[in-house]
């Protein structure tokens, strides 16, 4: 299918039938997606292991599963959200009432990216289905087996005169921002995202971006590090690190830097046996050019652990890189891979000068058990998103908004944030004809000036 006017034309008709509206279209559309993803969860977690080698465990973990938890939240919650909320009004619009009305904006576009190419289709389409909208979806056509089969599976389940699916390459995607939508909602890289934004500019279009960026993980030496070596490795290679919010890099402090290191090695061997490349958990990259693109940032650094590679397979080894200088290409771009720097530093102020010094992360990790210390670097750092004591986490709980700051993003979604990146918070007054305040009408007098300033 070829994105082309006449496609939006279709949707934009629907819109305008209000078909979209009504509480029980967006909440059968959501149990639509719903009953897709169960009845079709294998398809879909096949698709995942043909683009990017993902087990069908991960795959239910950190795609399908979540999907379906905000689904079940977001229908709990849809009544709620989007009755009217009433606000207070002051004494000069006396008598009146006040209230904030969630109006849906029309139809939009969402443009995924490849590197969890399910769950970052379908979780900006709940919010824009439970906000009343039309959506054009566009997976990414790097991870192709994935969007074949949401091309297949999207108009089965769901409403095919509001939502549609385009395939194709960075020529579709093009044609598509040519169009004019309501809201464009774009997961990706930041120079893409300079793209999508420009050309939202030409028709004055909202967007949401949501990006990347390089996410510090600080290590202090009162945590305790068997666990965050646990958890350090197991976010930053979920998806061969391939996660736009995985630990980027470490910034362990000097007392506990070489433990640390010895720990994630351990971690690394007990998650994936003493050859990654054997294990059915270990995903490979997913494409020969970002292989060689990561594989090129190794350069220059220590391997403590890993560093295996094999390009024919697109597999490169869980990796753990000392000596790293703070200037080299690998502390400069997003890494997106298995690679993970681990950098030491002698005061928390110096970590945080350190991570200052760069654009704002979309995440940020702190391991400690000090209040103080939590207490600064919340205090001193700017971050989309801050976990404590784990990593990745933080996206797994719908009441938090998740997005980035800065060159990290703009914009937010997951749970009523997603219904509210989709809607429009239309302002509505009533006022009644019973009373009319002379005090605003001219003639004006300094009687009238006193009143008004008792009022303001």
């Amino acid at each position: 299918m070829t994105a082309t006017p006449h496609i939006l034309n279709e949707l934009r008709q629907t819109f305008a039938s209000h078909k979209t509206r009504s509480f029980e279209w967006r909440r059968g559309q959501l149990l639509g997606l719903k009953a897709m993803i169960e009845e079709n969860e294998t398809d879909i977690l096949d698709a995942l292991h043909t683009d990017l080698g993902k087990s069908g465990f991960e795959s239910r973990m950190s795609e399908a599963g979540p999907v379906l938890g905000e689904i079940s939240h977001v229908v709990a919650h849809l009544k709620r959200w989007m009755r009217p909320r009433k606000v207070s009004t002051p004494v000069t619009n006396q008598p009146g009432r006040s209230m904030i009305v969630a109006e849906p904006l029309g139809v939009a576009l969402i443009i995924a990216p490849w590197n969890y190419p399910f769950y970052l289709t379908a979780m900006p389409l709940i919010g824009a289905i439970a906000a009343g909208n039309c959506a054009i979806l566009k997976p990414s056509e790097i991870s192709p087996a994935t969007s074949k089969m949401l091309a297949r599976l999207i108009p089965a389940y769901l409403d095919p005169a509001a939502i549609r699916v385009v395939e194709g390459g960075v020529e579709a995607t093009t044609g598509l921002l040519a169009e004019r939508f309501d809201h464009i909602f774009f997961t990706g890289s930041e120079s893409v995202g300079k793209i999508v934004m420009t050309a939202a500019a030409r028709h004055l279009t909202p967007v949401t971006l949501e990006l990347g960026g390089k996410s510090p993980c600080i290590v202090e030496p009162d945590c305790d590090l068997e666990l965050a070596a646990r958890r350090v490795a197991w976010s930053k290679f979920l998806n061969a690190g391939q996660t736009c919010i995985a630990p980027d890099y470490v910034l362990a402090h000097d007392t506990v830097a070489d433990e640390l290191v010895d720990r994630l090695e351990t971690s690394i061997r007990a998650f994936f046996g003493d050859d990654p490349k054997t294990s059915p958990d270990y995903p490979r990259l997913v494409s020969d050019k970002h292989f060689d693109r990561v594989s090129e940032l190794m350069s220059g650094a220590t391997i403590a652990v890993g560093g295996e590679t094999d390009r024919a397979a697109r597999y490169i080894a869980p990796t753990v890189l000392t000596g790293v200088d703070a200037d080299a290409d690998i502390m400069r771009q997003e890494i997106f891979g298995p690679l993970l720097p681990v950098i030491r530093y002698g005061s928390i102020d110096e970590a945080i000068g350190f991570i200052n010094a760069r654009p704002k992360p979309l995440s940020l990790y702190l391991f400690s058990n000090s209040a103080p210390a939590r207490d600064q670097v919340l205090a001193q750092t700017s971050s989309g998103s801050v976990c404590i004591n784990d990593a990745v986490m933080q996206v797994a709980v719908p009441e938090l908004p998740f997005g980035g700051v800065g060159a990290s993003g703009m914009g937010a979604y997951h749970g009523r944030a997603s219904f509210d990146t989709f809607s429009h918070a239309k302002s509505v007054l009533t006022k009644s004809e019973w009373f009319d305040l002379p005090l605003r009408y001219p003639p004006f007098s300094r009687t009238k000036l006193r009143w008004l300033k008792r009022f303001q």
